[in-house]
């Protein structure tokens, strides 16, 4: 489901993993709380569009994967900053969250067909399909954590309620990941070779972080 080479390029892949992981943290900022309303919709949007993005640059599992421990890695990170244990509900279920768009990213592009994903029609189509899986998977967190997702007065999760925003959001985020994705490459891949761009996104992605939590 790529547009582009299967080719070694890590650098972009390690730009799009520290953006991913500062979005998680910024769009968490009521960490120590439930997420509320569509806030865990617009993060699943957010966290398919990085993803599309990573694969349009290196269109393989491998990536998916880099793409996951680099985001979790931000949250950890979070979690030092903030204090809270590993399996504290802030922690470990956001991480189930990313953990699950990952395979539920995955398990679509490996199912929809290179004819359908090559425009922006099968990427939308992909984008919902996966954002679909990933909050189905969610409730699941329980089982991993030990800590319930959050749930609405009627006690059903946050996940499931909110789910056609989510998908109706991944099917824009996801085309609109590849398009970024080939952009990036592009970049990166020009004459004047700009590698000292993804040590310095994952630097200030690290340090914009911290200065968020002591604002």
């Amino acid at each position: 489901m790529s547009q582009t080479p299967a080719k070694r390029n890590w650098g972009p892949v390690l730009i799009l993993g520290s953006f991913w992981g500062l979005s998680e943290a910024a769009l968490g900022m009521s960490l120590r709380r439930c997420a509320s309303t569509v806030s865990g919709s617009v993060m699943t949007g957010v966290a398919l569009f990085f993803l599309a993005a990573a694969w349009a640059v290196s269109p393989r599992m491998k990536t998916t994967a880099l793409m996951v421990i680099a985001a979790a890695g931000f949250k950890l990170f979070d979690a030092l900053l903030l204090g809270l244990p590993l399996l504290h509900g802030a922690i470990g279920n956001p991480i189930f969250a990313i953990v699950m768009e990952g395979a539920a990213f995955v398990l679509i592009v490996s199912v929809v067909s290179t004819s359908v994903a090559g425009n922006a029609a099968g990427q939308g189509l992909a984008g919902g399909l996966a954002a679909l899986v990933a909050v189905n998977l969610f409730p699941l967190v329980k089982y991993a954590t030990g800590v319930a997702p959050c749930v609405t007065g009627t006690s059903y999760p946050f996940s499931l309620y909110y789910a056609p925003i989510a998908v109706a959001l991944s099917a824009l985020t996801v085309p609109a990941g590849f398009r970024a994705g080939i952009a990036l490459s592009a970049i990166q891949n020009r004459p004047v070779r700009l590698r000292w761009l993804s040590r310095a996104a994952a630097a200030l992605s690290l340090g914009a972080l911290a200065l968020l939590r002591l604002l």
